[in-house]
């Protein structure tokens, strides 16, 4: 497997919209839903507009085929697909919640595109309603970020993935988002690591106001052709990187009375993708 892990938040990333909007919308709950907003925080919103359109009648059933209806660009699918033929490792952090994300990934076939989804978890109880709670338990402590909201603090989320992947050696990272919640995991990364801010959404403002915060090097897109292209290209040139400093390793030959570098040896053939 390539040693890169590529990072995606989900509504207005992966998707095109947010599906916590989307479904409410959908659903016809749009005025309970702005009415409870200035109440209560969102992710405890959700919870309680579910509990509201279960008592209207509104089914598991109709939640999932809201969902298989949200708008998405034609080249994101390919493009993660790709991503995960090429051996990469793809990972969701989202502020969304568990039913919607894997409910839309399913549809699309690639949830197992995904080796690990970190969001709000949630689950369909015995009366058949969906019942979302918060990442971090916001009610029994705080997770002490203020850049986040407190239902989840993404940052974590990440520090958590780096020490995971510290045991397994050299992994670059590639994160995008577009959400002001994205800032936040962006600082974490590392100089060899590249964020992808989707251009005019929040966390691309956050960043152009405070560029020098970011350590990883940073290319934005716009679209699903973009971050299809983008994505590939950044994936193609680590995957060449890493061969490249492998090749040098391998045949720099360190003799008694002269090392002869990799400059004396015929040029390299181009990486080629690495089926999984």
């Amino acid at each position: 497997m390539a040693g890169i892990v590529v990072i995606f938040d989900f509504d207005k990333t992966i998707i095109e919209i947010d599906s916590d909007n989307w479904v409410v919308d959908e659903l016809g709950a749009t005025d309970l839903f702005n009415q409870l907003l200035p109440t209560m925080p969102w992710n405890s919103l959700m919870d309680r507009m579910m509990k509201e359109l279960h008592a209207q009648g509104k089914t598991i059933k109709d939640i999932e085929e809201v969902l298989k209806r949200v708008p998405i660009h034609p080249r994101v699918v390919p493009a993660i697909k790709t991503a995960h033929s090429l051996g990469c490792d793809l990972r969701v952090v989202s502020d969304a919640n568990l039913f919607f994300i894997e409910t839309i990934l399913n549809h699309l076939g690639i949830r197992d595109c995904f080796s690990e989804i970190n969001t709000n978890p949630s689950y369909v109880d015995d009366e058949g309603r969906l019942r979302i709670f918060p990442c971090h338990d916001f009610h029994s402590s705080s997770h002490g970020c203020n850049l986040c909201p407190p239902n989840m603090c993404k940052g974590k989320v990440i520090e958590r993935i780096q020490a995971s992947l510290a045991k397994e050696g050299q992994k670059r990272i590639i994160y995008l988002g577009d959400g002001s919640g994205d800032f936040c995991p962006m600082l974490k990364l590392n100089e060899v690591d590249f964020v992808m801010p989707r251009k005019n959404f929040p966390v691309w403002e956050l960043i152009s106001r405070n560029p020098s915060l970011i350590r990883a090097e940073i290319h934005e897109w716009t679209d699903g052709d973009e971050l299809e292209r983008i994505m590939l290209n950044l994936i193609e040139t680590i995957t060449i990187q890493d061969r490249n400093s492998n090749s040098v390793q391998l045949l720099s030959v360190d003799c008694k009375f002269e090392t002869f570098p990799i400059a004396v040896h015929e040029p390299l053939m181009p990486a080629l993708p690495v089926n999984q």
